[in-house]
């Protein structure tokens, strides 16, 4: 009986599990469609989130990027040896007194331009006049010594022909006006040296050039033996400038200077914007500085205009050639990676690719290129660091390969390139 009533409490409680269950499934349906639709959108949001990433890579890769490009162009380009040279005249005076006195007139301006022998002092001359009339009067006492002497050696002479007086007298008598001779030889010598004395009281130019500042005012004492001496003269037409090439350079020198070729050089100003002067190379020193392996050039120019100043720090320009049809495109077109030198050129479709280069002789703000390009070509010129392989571009500015501006100075004389012949010097 026991028995009988324990399972009639199981049936009983299972049949109220039952019930539960059918009066709450749809609960358990509205968990199951929550959690297919949080599924369902959370995939939809992924891959709409997936499709707005590859459209925004797509624009991306799409976008253009500014560049500036220009074409690679066939010219002339100079191969040059630069170096630091100093502006040295070709003569440099110190004006001294040749003679001891007072300085009465400076006839001269500082920095004034003089020519070879314009006046520039006068010292005192009447010290010296005063010994050209002593010396003058001695002569002229001389001289009449001289003469009577001489009348009676000839009176002497037809005495001595007649045995009227003995041979002794007549042969002092020629000694005598032999020794009036020379009396009045020297007499002259006086004479002339009180003129010369003279002279040296008027003080002129050894040479043209520009006068530096007064050492001496005028009142003062000036001595032959003056260390300062009154004022300092440069040669200013022409002017040279001598400067240092490495000793490797020589080879493309020697043979060109034993030909008698005139090989112009350029000097520049220390910044090598600006061009001051063009001359000519004038010759080399015959030695070789062992501390620093270099060679001293001198080139001559003609200065007309003082564009160049003594002791003058300029930058120099040997043109030593000029290679003819070179493709040349500006320096800053040039890249380098772990590729080696390249350069960006522009497609026809707007894109870019990767070209490798062999690079010529550099030139101011422009390079020849010797393999890798031809003529028309377009090439990045800025802008390069966001391109790659493949990249699309907006050109924003378009040239010929006159440069950017980069680099200018010694690019400045590009007439050379133009006409294929070296610049004379100025006349």
């Amino acid at each position: 009986m026991i028995l009988t009533q324990e399972t009639g409490n199981n049936d009983i409680a299972e049949q109220s599990r039952k019930t539960h269950l059918r009066r709450h499934w749809w609960i358990w349906l509205l968990l199951i469609f929550l959690v297919a639709g949080g599924v369902y959108f959370y995939l939809a949001i992924e891959k709409k989130k997936a499709a707005l990433a590859a459209k925004q890579a797509a624009a991306a890769a799409a976008r253009s990027v500014p560049v500036a490009a220009v074409q690679a162009r066939k010219g002339d380009i100079g191969v040059y040896l630069t170096g630091l040279g100093s502006v040295t005249p070709l003569d440099t005076v110190t004006v001294k007194s040749r003679v001891d006195g007072q300085l009465m007139k400076v006839l001269f301006r500082e920095g004034q331009i003089v020519k070879n022998g314009e006046l520039l002092a006068v010292l005192d001359p009447r010290p010296f006049e005063v010994q050209l009339t002593q010396a003058e009067g001695q002569l002229m006492r001389d001289q009449a010594l001289l003469k009577n002497a001489q009348l009676d050696l000839e009176r002497y002479r037809v005495l001595s022909e007649q045995d009227s007086i003995a041979k002794q007298q007549y042969d002092t008598q020629k000694s005598l006006v032999r020794q009036y001779e020379g009396a009045v030889k020297n007499d002259q010598g006086l004479v002339d040296s009180a003129r010369l004395q003279l002279v040296y009281c008027r003080i002129t130019s050894p040479l043209g050039g520009r006068v530096g500042l007064r050492q001496v005012d005028a009142g003062n004492i000036v001595h032959a033996t003056d260390t300062n001496g009154l004022v300092v003269i440069t040669q200013l037409t022409p002017i040279t400038v001598i400067f240092p090439i490495p000793e490797d350079n020589l080879p493309q020198v020697l043979p060109k200077l034993k030909n008698g070729a005139r090989l112009t050089v350029e000097a520049f100003d220390r910044e090598q914007k600006q061009r001051l002067a063009a001359g000519y190379l004038l010759t080399i020193d015959n030695v070789v500085d062992p501390t620093t392996g270099t060679v001293k050039f001198k080139a001559v120019f003609l200065n007309k205009g003082n564009e160049l100043f003594p002791n003058q720090f300029v930058n120099a320009r040997l043109l030593v050639e000029v290679r003819h049809d070179s493709i040349i495109v500006p320096v800053s077109a040039i890249q380098r990676g772990p590729q080696g030198v390249f350069v960006y050129v522009v497609k026809t479709n707007r894109s870019v690719t990767v070209r490798p280069v062999t690079l010529g002789v550099p030139e101011g703000g422009e390079t020849s290129v010797d393999a890798g390009l031809t003529p028309g070509e377009l090439v990045v010129s800025d802008g390069a660091e966001r391109l790659h392989e493949g990249s699309l571009v907006e050109v924003k500015e378009a040239g010929k390969g006159r440069g950017n501006g980069n680099g200018q100075g010694p690019g400045q004389g590009k007439e050379h390139r133009q006409s294929g012949k070296p610049q004379r010097p100025d006349k």
